[in-house]
C-alpha cells in the first residue's frame, strides 16, 4: 500500500452540446492544462458511462440509486509530489479556472489531507485491469470524520481486499467539503449539505463480466451489512474509461489507459 495526497475535482459537462463534445475536449485541450502543471505526481480522468443508474444493489436505508440530477461525468484525480506542490501549480491552475467554462457546467473539488489517498497492490503478477467502477460514500448523520475514516482503513479495506477479486483498489477519504478551494468562475458549484461525500473508491477488475459479478454476487450483500451502519450512500459508477496523462511524475506522450 502507497500513501499519496490526490484531491478529485467531479465534474458535470455542459448540456447546451453532445455530451461526447464535452467529453472530447476534457480529453484533449483541457487534459493538456493540467498536465503541465508542475509537481504532479500523476493525473488521471476517470470518465463515467452516460447510463449510470448505480451498480451496487438496493440496500434498506441507504441511497443506492444516483439520482439524475447529481449524476456525475467524469472525475479529475490530481495526486501530487508533496503537499507543497499544490503552491507551485498556481498558475496553470489559473488557466483551468479559466477553460472550464468551454467544457463544464458544475465542478466539485474534494480534498484530503496528506497520506489520506491509498493505492493497494491487489493484483497478481501480469493481471491487468479491464473494467472498473468509481464508488462514492456518503458518512451518515451521527457517525464521526474520525470513526468513518478508521472503518475505511480497518474494516472496508480488509473486506475488499479479501473478496480475492479486485484488480486495482484506491481510497480517498476527504475533508469538509469548501467551495473556496475550487471556485471557478461561470461554472456552478452547488453542493448541499446533504449531498456532500465524505470517500471513494476506485476498484479494478480483469473484465466487465468479473465486475457485473461482484456487484450481483453474495459479497456485495456482506459489505453492505458492514456499510450500512456507517454510509446513508453508496453511488457506485460504471466507469467506461480511466486514462492517465502524468505518471511517476512525467508528463506521457499520450494517455495510457
Amino acid at each position: 500500500m502507497k500513501k499519496h495526497l490526490t484531491s478529485s475535482i467531479l465534474l458535470w459537462v455542459r448540456t447546451d452540446q453532445p455530451r461526447q463534445k464535452g467529453l472530447d475536449y476534457w480529453k484533449g485541450p483541457h487534459s493538456g492544462i493540467i498536465s503541465a502543471t508542475p509537481g504532479l505526481e500523476e493525473y488521471r480522468q476517470i470518465h463515467l458511462a452516460e447510463h449510470n443508474p448505480g451498480l451496487w444493489p438496493v440496500t434498506d436505508g441507504v441511497e443506492t440509486s444516483i439520482p439524475d440530477d447529481r449524476k456525475i461525468d467524469g472525475v479529475a484525480e490530481v495526486t501530487f509530489q508533496s503537499a507543497l506542490a499544490p503552491l507551485h501549480g498556481r498558475r496553470q491552475t489559473q488557466l483551468a479556472y479559466a477553460d472550464e467554462i468551454n467544457v463544464f457546467r458544475r465542478t466539485l473539488l474534494y480534498a484530503g489531507p496528506p497520506n489520506s489517498s491509498r493505492w493497494y497492490d491487489v493484483a497478481g503478477p501480469g493481471e491487468t485491469v479491464g473494467a472498473r467502477a468509481l464508488v462514492y460514500l456518503r458518512r451518515r448523520d451521527g457517525v464521526g470524520a474520525g470513526e468513518f475514516r478508521k472503518f475505511v482503513k480497518t474494516q472496508l479495506v480488509p473486506a475488499l481486499v479479501g473478496t480475492g477479486v479486485l484488480k486495482e483498489l484506491r481510497t480517498q477519504t476527504f475533508l469538509p467539503w469548501i467551495e473556496k478551494l475550487w471556485d471557478t468562475p461561470n461554472v456552478a458549484h452547488d453542493n448541499p449539505d446533504d449531498q456532500h461525500f465524505h470517500a471513494s473508491l476506485a476498484l479494478g477488475f480483469n473484465d466487465t463480466a468479473s465486475r457485473d459479478a461482484f456487484f450481483t454476487s453474495d459479497v456485495i450483500e456482506e459489505l453492505s451489512n458492514q456499510l450500512t451502519p456507517f454510509a446513508s450512500a453508496i453511488h457506485a459508477y460504471d466507469v467506461t474509461a480511466a486514462l492517465t496523462y502524468v505518471k511517476n511524475g512525467d508528463i506521457l506522450p499520450r494517455y495510457e489507459e
